[in-house]
């Protein structure tokens, strides 16, 4: 087991030492709160069941019987809890002799940076394999994909069908797409683009396409017909845990898509070492991020 000596922190020991840093950066927030819908658990794992409801209405000749249709339960998406924990210890004569702070007090606050950067990437890891074969959703393919099976018998697709980098006509053309989904009775439904998530190095491309109030790249005097219509009411969030530097997801006002369930919230607990003396510090929590319906998101994977 790692403990924290007073030899890793000889400095702090001796006067003379104008200040210590490293651990005083800002921090990113935590945006997937603005992009999964929270729930509790209070289960091992939670599961959540599509349910297809019935096709068009037939139009019934006079006299004739009417026609009948089934509904029932299809695909089943499950979200598994796992749990996230970290601890450190540190001897009592590191902490008596440290001369300008409470170390402990310090680490702490390292131990929940460490939780919440976690939980970032873990979240960011649900778009990250968006288009792995390797994580599939409750359909049994990837989050965004070309073929996600209807109960139909046909496939629906929430992906460009040439993949491309970001610009104003592709988020036009996934506004188009997004606005042609139907359900799995291949019913249309009203389904809104709400936001924009993209990585760090496309900020800038994202600003000029969605605050410009004239179209961007290019020299035609036309509006901004994005802006204009109001279709991305939450702007645009860039993670520096998105892992392509290419690729951008439109996330969608669609209910029971993509979810976070809180099995533990994050819980703290300090315990001395009788034996040594040291103290330890640990953190945990246990969450899943997932996805039940494919319609919360449409994407591309960049040129």
């Amino acid at each position: 087991m790692a403990v924290i000596t007073r030899s890793d922190h000889a400095k702090s020991l001796v006067p003379g030492l104008h200040a210590l840093f490293g651990m005083e950066y800002d921090r990113y927030d935590n945006m997937h709160e603005r992009i999964f819908e929270k729930n509790t658990s209070q289960r091992a794992f939670e599961e959540e069941v599509l349910l297809v409801g019935f096709g068009a209405a037939p139009t019934k000749a006079e006299g004739s019987s009417v026609s009948y249709d089934a509904a029932r339960e299809s695909y089943v998406s499950r979200y598994t809890m796992e749990e996230v924990s970290l601890a450190y210890s540190i001897t009592e004569q590191a902490l008596e002799d440290n001369l300008y702070e409470e170390l402990g007090s310090r680490y702490t606050k390292a131990l929940a940076r460490s939780m919440a950067h976690t939980k970032r990437v873990k979240a960011m890891n649900v778009f990250n394999n968006a288009f792995s074969s390797s994580y599939t959703g409750g359909d049994g393919v990837s989050l965004s994909n070309s073929s996600h099976p209807l109960a139909t018998g046909t496939n629906a697709s929430n992906t460009y069908s040439t993949q491309v980098d970001l610009s104003e006509t592709a988020l036009e053309n996934g506004v188009i797409a997004i606005h042609n989904f139907t359900d799995d009775r291949e019913l249309p439904v009203n389904i809104n683009p709400r936001m924009l998530l993209i990585p760090i190095e496309s900020q800038f491309v994202a600003e000029r396409i969605l605050r410009s109030e004239l179209r961007s790249a290019t020299a035609d005097n036309d509006l901004n017909a994005l802006r204009s219509k109001g279709m991305f009411p939450g702007g645009y969030e860039m993670s520096a845990d998105l892992s392509d530097t290419d690729s951008f997801f439109i996330i969608n006002d669609c209910p029971d898509g993509l979810k976070m369930f809180e099995r533990i919230a994050m819980q703290t607990s300090t315990e001395g070492d009788f034996d040594s003396g040291s103290m330890k510090f640990k953190a945990r929590e246990r969450y899943a991020f997932g996805w039940s319906d494919w319609r919360a998101v449409y994407a591309s994977q960049g040129a």
